[in-house]
């Protein structure tokens, strides 16, 4: 499982052209879930970000959390996290779980990420063609990777 963190001022989802969601200061999650990813995976990630210190203390230090600063959040799914470009110039996602797969996690994933008391979460919409919009706070952008056993990398 592989997770993409924009710390961001605001971010906005649109599908066919209406607003889905938005938030504002915090972070613009992309998530991609892979074959074999498992719900100890999606749980050890959502505790990770929550408590993840990327947000400045009152002395300009990345020393608190999106926990400590109440900021918001916004999950995308995003199965493009998951190519696999080792090979010629167009990318494999063989590696991708498949959809009702990477939907059950990614649910979960935002599910614990609420139990871990984040004032806002709000998605995307699964599988659909989505726009984004964002401004990039820093920028502060950060690549999470979970494997099996659930070590973070």
């Amino acid at each position: 499982m592989r997770a993409v963190l924009q710390r961001v001022r605001s971010a906005g989802v649109m599908v066919e052209g209406e607003e889905l969601a938005a938030v504002g200061r915090g972070y613009l999650i992309l998530l991609g879930v892979e074959q074999g990813d498992t719900v100890k995976q999606a749980k050890t990630l959502a505790s990770k970000i929550a408590s993840l210190r990327v947000f400045e203390d009152d002395n300009g230090k990345l020393n608190r959390s999106l926990l400590e600063t109440n900021g918001e959040a916004l999950v995308v799914s995003n199965f493009t996290l998951c190519a696999d470009c080792r090979k010629g110039n167009r990318p494999s996602f063989t590696k991708a779980a498949p959809p009702q797969d990477a939907n059950m996690l990614y649910e979960e994933f935002v599910g614990y990420l609420k139990q871990q008391g984040i004032a806002q979460v709000k998605t995307g919409r699964f599988g659909a063609d989505m726009q984004l919009q964002l401004v990039n706070d820093g920028p502060v952008t950060i690549v999470l990777d979970v494997d099996q056993e659930g070590t973070i990398h």
